[in-house]
């Protein structure tokens, strides 16, 4: 057979993890590389993390998975404990982004729907957003590489430019929905949406009865120096899907409501066989743990500003290749003159690991606890391998 047994849709590179430790991961043959892509911003607290380690342990070797048929305190204190620490008045849990953003659209349709408008189905969102791989959440970008022989795509979407208030509410109609975004988008290129886009878009919410939906799947978590993007611009979206960094490496999703905004989901309209299975649970109750308080947030804070400080000291040596930085706290990107993801992988070959995204940016998305000297370390290696760096011929 000419296939390979894993069906062959990511270009897999030469890096093969095998183990990791703290900020390290380690291939087969001893290879050490320093993780700065954390699994695409997911193992915030690095890899063997202690307390996510053993929580996963007793409880796998308590309660795996039962069914959402039974009762669940496992569910009801983790979601007890994600009201208490945001906006939301209930929660779905869901097992990855892509399923707790497809929760969210659910929700935002059932709305509109119990109140007897189900014309109100149309979600407003933004070019260059990554919502996901289901056909729902292709539908709702317009990144071509994302929807390339999926067609006929799912209805229901208007796509209008990121952080264009002007052009985002001349998009509503009879039948909007509400506003469906990234509040800084991830793989469109690090892109932290200004204050003026997102207050503008929760007052046309609160004007016309509309949903405010934010997908924090990358920058939710602690990543952007507060426990969820939105508390940084002064508002509260209706509706939050939330994955990735929650479970710290174990598949864990949610999708955070108000009661409003959840009128419509009643017994019957959503499920889902393995959502908030108490392992997941024990996982996200482990990350909470660590994450969720001042003095955890006030340092990613002051770690992001510092690795910051540190990249755009070393850029001006290197100003061939890289034009600056952007971003919130740990969530940061550089944005370069050519091929970002040809410069990636060029780091993996010197033992860095970090993601590319759209807009020739190099995504840096440490764990959140990296310390002074891994930062250094980072940089000193970068600029290292930025001198020896010899841009390909076709993207000079």
């Amino acid at each position: 057979m000419a296939i390979t047994p894993l069906m062959p849709v990511y270009p897999r590179s030469p890096v093969r993890p095998v183990r990791g430790e703290g900020v390290y991961l380690y291939g087969e043959q001893g290879e050490k590389y320093l993780d700065f892509a954390s699994g695409i911003a997911v193992n915030l607290l690095g890899h063997g993390h202690p307390h996510l380690t053993t929580a996963i342990q007793e409880q796998a070797a308590t309660l795996i998975h039962v069914s959402n048929l039974y009762g669940s305190p496992q569910g009801e204190a983790l979601a007890k404990r994600l009201t208490d620490l945001t906006f939301a008045d209930t929660v779905f849990f869901t097992n990855s982004g892509a399923e707790a953003v497809e929760c969210s659209i659910k929700t935002a349709r059932r709305y509109h729907h119990s109140k007897g408008n189900p014309h109100k189905h149309e979600l407003v969102t933004f070019s260059n957003a990554f919502h996901g791989r289901t056909m729902a959440t292709i539908s709702a970008t317009d990144q071509v590489k994302m929807i390339d022989g999926f067609a006929p795509l799912l209805p229901g979407f208007k796509v209008v430019p990121f952080d264009d208030l002007e052009a985002a509410l001349a998009a509503v109609d009879d039948n909007t929905a509400g506003f469906l975004l990234e509040p800084v988008q991830g793989e469109g290129g690090i892109r932290p949406a200004s204050h003026q886009f997102i207050s503008g878009l929760r007052a046309a919410c609160d004007d016309k009865d509309l949903m405010l939906l934010f997908d924090e799947v990358q920058c939710g978590v602690a990543r952007t120096g507060t426990l969820y993007a939105y508390e940084q611009y002064g508002i509260a979206p209706d509706i939050l899907a939330t994955a990735k960094g929650i479970g710290g490496g174990f598949p864990l999703g949610a999708c955070l409501a108000t009661e409003k905004a959840a009128s419509g989901m009643v017994v019957g309209t959503h499920g889902s066989t393995f959502g908030g299975n108490p392992l997941a649970m024990a996982a996200g109750q482990a990350v909470l743990d660590v994450v969720a308080n001042d003095e955890f947030l006030a340092r990613v804070r002051q770690t992001g500003d510092r690795l910051r400080s540190a990249l755009e000291q070393m850029i001006p040596n290197h100003d061939h290749l890289f034009e600056g930085v952007r971003g919130m706290g740990l969530m940061l990107g550089v944005k370069m003159k050519s091929d970002s993801r040809a410069f990636v992988n060029y780091l993996r070959t010197r033992g860095l690991l970090t993601v590319a995204a759209g807009d020739n940016v190099m995504r840096v998305l440490p764990p959140l606890i990296i310390e002074e000297a891994h930062i250094r370390e980072f940089v000193d290696a970068l600029s290292a391998a930025a001198a020896d760096y010899e841009v390909p011929a076709a993207a000079a």
